[in-house]
């Protein structure tokens, strides 16, 4: 009777557990959606966004900073990289404080 008991419990703590963990991966991630798009053509970057965009920069992998241009004030911002590399990090500022960055890669 008490080994029945015993496998009864388990048997409920493995069903709870797997339901916890089900209903835990089935919450929706909050995903943050960018005010803005980057565009790539070569070696030119295209940033339209919905705020007015403040500064931009942007990095190579190895850390040098190609391209720095601040009180931009326009949606629309496009610029030629200078240099012969295939994946950067961009930073993007906006009116009003917001930062973003991210990793962006060049197609041949």
């Amino acid at each position: 009777m008490y080994s029945m008991q015993q496998s009864i419990s388990r048997l409920v703590a493995v069903a709870t557990l797997s339901l916890l963990f089900f209903v835990s991966q089935a919450q929706p991630a909050m995903q943050h959606i960018k005010p803005y798009k980057v565009l790539t053509s070569g070696k030119q970057i295209t940033i339209k966004s919905t705020k007015d965009i403040h500064h931009v920069m942007l990095w190579t992998i190895g850390g040098n900073r190609v391209v720095e241009q601040k009180e931009i004030n326009k949606s629309f911002y496009s610029f030629n990289i200078p240099v012969n590399q295939k994946a950067f990090y961009l930073m993007i500022g906006l009116v009003g404080g917001k930062i973003y960055t991210e990793k962006i890669g060049l197609r041949d």
